[in-house]
């Protein structure tokens, strides 16, 4: 069994517990929200370099209060049940949390995807997509997967032709999973959405003075400090437009193979090009060995944006971030989070902080139930209208509209635009909800309580509307 995965289950369960007690709601209505519906492990074989090899996969649904169930696959050698439970339970409650009409789902697959061919990987790919299908594991209508650790685009184009193949004459196949590519029913602004949403998360968080100032900091993004933990997707995409939106600067980055950092600022597109020629950080300008000391830097905010279980009660003292924004998954242990926020760190939790995935993925499954692009209907008529009004006021001030806004004013939203918006709504009101409740009762310790207590009573109301 791995450790981390226990404890990251064993994290994501008291967190719960805690939550629930303050709603209060009955023990055994508790624990039905509180443990797994079902999880399912298949293994399968494939016949690869003459060989046949059996491969592991799982896929964990949490909660069946909304349909269909929605959550991310992962490849990964490290993938057991107890990481694709505590997963699938996070799933849930983000859900509820944000009000993405889904419950909660995980899957993953015990595979190093770097280990095989891209043409090994889609026979694997289409085998298990196979292997879901027969249990309705897979479905527009039941469970919706999209992409995770290890996966992306590409993997989903896979799986969706693949359940196509299986169900020719089903109307929306391409619903099936998201994450796609454009070309392939996917929307725009998908690949970046959890990492947008992070940003989203972070500028939010700076309009509620009172929160930030609990951090001990104070103004706004310009300037802040900030270290990142993974520079996958998600820490990407949040490092670069938090430093070329926001003016926020990215001092230290942390990966695999070591640590970078620079006081003045690293180049974050500069040094994602590097990894992705390199395969690693090391050779960049700052790179540094010792992990550690960048962990532990002075720095205003600190994004984890890889794996579950990085800070432990072992090293969350040294750890001397103002705010934690948590982009990964229950990156920060139950005992860490207390001493954490016990010392006045500001901790922005994970179910509220990272769902900028699934929010985007809901926008995606429903152009495809809808079967038209977001803003396909009224993009021209928008730009109509504008020109109208921009007609009356020339004629009615005598005046000419100046050149350099005219064209940005009158064109019409893309469904990049739309897609942005959207997402920035949701993590506004998002954040809006969950302080307003951490300052409403000061029995609530902090904004991951006030995150899981307002999804477990949408949950819970949901479950009552059933007649549970």
């Amino acid at each position: 069994m791995n450790t981390r995965n226990q404890d990251f289950l064993s994290s994501v369960e008291r967190m719960f517990d805690q939550a629930a007690e303050l709603v209060g709601i009955p023990d055994d209505l508790r624990h039905k929200i509180k443990v797994a519906n079902s999880t399912y492990t298949v293994r399968f074989g494939v016949r690869l370099r003459n060989k046949l090899y059996t491969f592991v996969g799982y896929r964990s649904v949490h909660s069946e209060h909304r349909e269909p169930v929605k959550g991310g696959i992962r490849y990964s050698p490290y993938a057991d049940q107890d990481e694709v439970e505590a997963l699938a339970a996070l799933m849930t409650y983000k859900c509820a949390l944000v009000e993405a009409p889904f419950g909660g789902s995980k899957g993953a697959l015990v595979i190093d995807p770097n280990e095989w061919e891209p043409h090994e990987l889609e026979r694997i790919t289409r085998r298990f997509t196979q292997e879901l299908a027969k249990r309705n594991l897979i479905s527009p209508a039941q469970n919706v997967p999209a992409p995770d650790m290890g996966t992306g685009e590409r993997e989903m184009a896979w799986m969706a032709d693949e359940y196509k193949r299986l169900n020719p004459n089903e109307l929306n196949t391409w619903a099936c999973v998201t994450g796609k590519p454009v070309s392939k029913g996917g929307i725009r602004g998908r690949v970046e959405a959890t990492g947008r949403g992070v940003q989203y998360a972070l500028q939010e968080a700076f309009r509620h003075p009172q929160d930030i100032e609990h951090s001990g900091l104070s103004g706004t993004l310009a300037g802040k400090r900030i270290v990142v933990q993974g520079l996958g997707n998600v820490g990407y995409h949040a490092a670069q437009f938090l430093s070329q939106e926001d003016d926020a600067l990215i001092i230290g980055v942390m990966e695999r193979d070591g640590a970078v950092y620079d006081e003045d600022g690293i180049d974050v597109d500069g040094l994602h090009k590097h990894i992705h020629e390199t395969g690693g950080v090391k050779g960049f300008k700052g790179f540094t060995n010792d992990s550690n000391s960048v962990l532990t830097c002075n720095c205003d905010i600190f994004i984890p944006a890889a794996l579950e279980g990085v800070i432990t009660k072992e090293n969350a003292d040294d750890i001397k971030a103002n705010i934690i924004i948590e982009a990964a998954n229950g990156p920060i242990t139950f005992t860490a989070n207390e001493m954490l926020r016990d010392r006045g760190c500001l901790i922005i939790p994970d179910l509220y902080a990272n769902a900028g995935g699934v929010t985007v993925s809901y926008f995606e499954w429903v152009k495809n139930i809808g079967h038209i692009r977001f803003g396909r209907m009224q993009r021209r008529q928008h730009e109509r209208q504008t020109m109208d009004m921009v007609a009356a006021v020339e004629e009615m001030t005598g005046a000419k509209f100046p050149e350099r806004l005219l064209a940005r004013i009158i064109q019409g939203p893309t469904e990049l635009d739309l897609v942005r918006s959207g997402l920035d709504d949701v993590m506004r009101e998002g954040y809006q909800v969950i302080s307003a409740k951490w300052h409403s009762d000061p029995r609530i310790p902090d904004l991951r309580t006030a995150a899981m207590m307002i999804a477990i009573e949408r949950i819970r109301d949901s479950y009552t509307s059933l007649g549970i």
